[in-house]
């Protein structure tokens, strides 16, 4: 199985990086491509694959390729490669926005496509990637998609219609929990605690959390009250947060973060 890569990005690499380390394939059968060469060269040096400057060389040389540009730079991608993509060929974009209708119209047929949105966590292994298969993608690729993309972290089919609400709950809410834990930090500090440790205490604080949410079963609601002791002092932050608006803003961002995406 060879694997390539159109776009040397964070996302890409991370992905990159994943296949690597869990011995899916050997850096020998994995290419690259990218216009800018100081960072191909960047990702060539880092993970010892092929790299490129000439898209449709990654596109011949790949039995699966993942289109991992942004969304403004799609369409001139799919006009230079659309006739190097083979019939049976499987390509996986994690391209924002970009529907698989979208896809089929710009390539002029319906190709293999598996529509994906991964998020940054992917840099460590930690990635929510969500995943739709198009027409004609056959079980073995579709296993073969999946394996891949859970070299980085954790995988869902979705269906297509829940595409937005995927970039707003995962794709780009690593910016809001990173803002929580700056806020948070800031007020560590503000109350005397060094920055370092401030920061360590609150990625910790939201890690556990997140853990705990994730393994033992029970409703976030009832996870909170478990923190929440009559008049004391974590209900007394909860009131504030009640107060303040804070479930009410982060379910308008991503409102407007999903609507946005409907756009692109």
């Amino acid at each position: 199985m060879r694997i390539g890569f159109i776009g040397t990005g964070n996302m890409a690499s991370a992905i990159i990086g994943g296949i690597l380390e869990k011995g899916i394939v050997s850096a020998d059968n994995i290419i690259s491509s990218d216009k800018n060469e100081p960072q191909r060269k960047a990702v060539e040096e880092k993970y010892h694959i092929h790299t490129t400057g000439d898209n449709c060389e990654a596109v011949r040389e790949s039995d699966i390729l993942f289109l991992c540009v942004k969304p403004q730079m799609i369409a001139d991608v799919v006009n230079e490669i659309s006739g190097e993509v083979k019939d049976d060929q499987l390509l996986i974009s994690i391209v924002a926005g970009k529907s698989l209708d979208w896809y089929y119209e710009a390539f002029g047929r319906n190709i293999r496509l598996i529509r994906t949105m991964p998020n940054t966590p992917a840099l460590v292994g930690e990635a929510m990637i969500a995943a739709v298969i198009g027409k004609g993608v056959s079980d073995a690729q579709k296993d073969d998609a999946l394996k891949l993309l859970a070299a980085c972290g954790q995988v869902e089919v979705v269906g297509e219609n829940l595409m937005d609400a995927v970039v707003a709950v995962s794709g780009s809410s690593p910016a809001y929990v990173f803002m929580l834990i700056e806020a948070m930090a800031d007020a560590a500090v503000s109350e005397g605690m060094p920055r370092a440790q401030a920061y360590k205490f609150a990625s910790q604080a939201v890690l556990g959390s997140a853990k705990m949410a994730l393994t033992l079963g029970k409703h976030p609601g009832e996870l909170k009250d478990m923190v929440c002791s009559p008049a004391g002092t974590t209900i007394e932050a909860v009131r504030v947060l009640e107060n303040l608006g804070f479930r009410s803003s982060i379910i308008e961002a991503m409102k407007a973060c999903a609507e946005v995406n409907r756009n692109l």
